[in-house]
């Protein structure tokens, strides 16, 4: 997050809608407050990954996509467990 140039404000935003987008294309229903949770630990988890393959995602943007996708990531694993 302190690559990206992103406080902590814009993080909680960032990752609030990240969430969002991924509740609404995983169609789960989720609170607001997991969904900014699923955002800023799902970009850091997708950071991650994708730096593991070589990707690197920068600024708001990158940050909201990171979410997305982990975010996303995050809510399969949790389908996944429960069952």
């Amino acid at each position: 997050m302190e690559d990206a140039g992103i406080g902590w404000i814009a993080a909680i935003i960032i990752g609030g809608v990240a969430g969002w987008l991924a509740e609404m294309f995983m169609k789960s229903n989720m609170g607001v407050l997991m969904n900014i949770v699923l955002g800023i630990i799902g970009a850091a988890v997708a950071n991650l990954l994708l730096g593991l393959i070589g990707v690197s995602l920068g600024g708001w943007l990158g940050y909201l996509v990171a979410g997305f996708i982990g975010a996303c990531i995050l809510i399969a694993l949790a389908r996944a467990i429960r069952r």
